[in-house]
């Protein structure tokens, strides 16, 4: 008895059509910082998109949650989680912490806690699981986003614009990655990564994912950060393309658990893309991991 062929890989073209535009439009933004980032009211504009983004993104990961029968808070989530980008930006602006991370955190107590114990009309029995996946929410999404206002606030070292510089090289990095797994599990995966979690991730995949992390981090040393060595660039490659599959790996979970596809459960999403989650969850790990890298090996602070 013969066995069967092997699947063949076919590509959704008019899906990749959709996907190839709006990161046409996402680029367009991102290299505006270029021209725009030093700007008086950029770092501001900056604040209000990240806080945007924390928004949708603490949305979605509630509305996952009430999917499954949890009561997260998304207004308390969302005020806690734009503590942490408001923190980073007033530190920044004025050299000093006016808004002190030991503080945040006290706050953040008081308003997930005391609020949800005062406000909330939710069953007893959901008040952990709720009042803990609202942290959750705010921690995830605060911190995550919050790390890129901090390294869109870094001053100009031997560089112009050191900060929209930085951002540019996260995301190119990052989402390069992202689109090399997409060719390279589209064409050639067979063994997968994580079958429980996300059936159509590969290795074959990863591999590309990596590949074209470290192909960005160079184009990125060649053009924006010119002050980068081979070493960095293979470095930040590897080390944003790891975080950047596991944190779309943790989000996977977070989907499976509730048995959805999109992290968008309202009909709202990114054309191509899925929710703001779907679109910012490598980015969630990655940006501390630059912040932490520029940090420790280049003295940026």
């Amino acid at each position: 008895m013969t066995s069967p062929p092997p699947p063949r890989h076919t590509m959704d073209t008019r899906n990749l059509a959709i996907r190839l535009l709006s990161a046409g439009v996402f680029a367009i933004g991102f290299f505006s910082l270029l021209y725009f980032g030093t700007r008086p009211w950029a770092k501001v504009a900056y604040l209000l998109l990240v806080s945007a983004t924390i928004f949708m993104g603490v949305r979605e990961m509630c509305l996952i949650a009430r999917k499954l029968g949890h009561h997260p808070s998304i207004i308390a989530g969302t005020l806690v989680g734009l503590l942490f980008p408001l923190h980073f930006f007033l530190e920044a602006r004025t050299g000093g912490d006016p808004l002190p991370l030991w503080f945040i955190l006290a706050v953040a107590g008081g308003i997930i806690h005391f609020g949800a114990l005062l406000l909330s009309k939710d069953p007893l029995e959901n008040a952990l699981s709720s009042q803990a996946i609202t942290w959750l929410a705010a921690l995830y999404m605060g911190l995550g986003l919050g790390f890129q206002q901090k390294l869109f606030m870094f001053n100009d070292t031997t560089l112009s614009n050191t900060g929209a510089r930085l951002i540019l090289a996260l995301f190119l990095i990052v989402w390069l990655g992202d689109t090399a797994a997409y060719f390279m599990g589209s064409m050639l995966g067979k063994h997968k990564l994580a079958p429980r979690v996300s059936p159509k991730k590969t290795w074959e995949g990863a591999i590309g994912n990596l590949a074209g992390n470290i192909g960005g981090a160079f184009l990125v040393r060649r053009f924006f950060c010119t002050e980068w060595t081979p070493v960095d660039a293979i470095a930040l490659g590897l080390i944003l393309g790891t975080v950047g599959m596991l944190g779309d790996l943790v989000e996977s979970t977070w989907k499976r658990s509730a048995h959805v596809k999109d992290s968008c459960l309202d009909g709202f999403s990114i054309p191509g893309h899925g929710g703001m989650l779907d679109r910012v969850d490598s980015l969630i790990f990655a940006a501390p991991a630059l912040y932490i890298y520029v940090h420790l090996v280049h003295g940026l602070s």
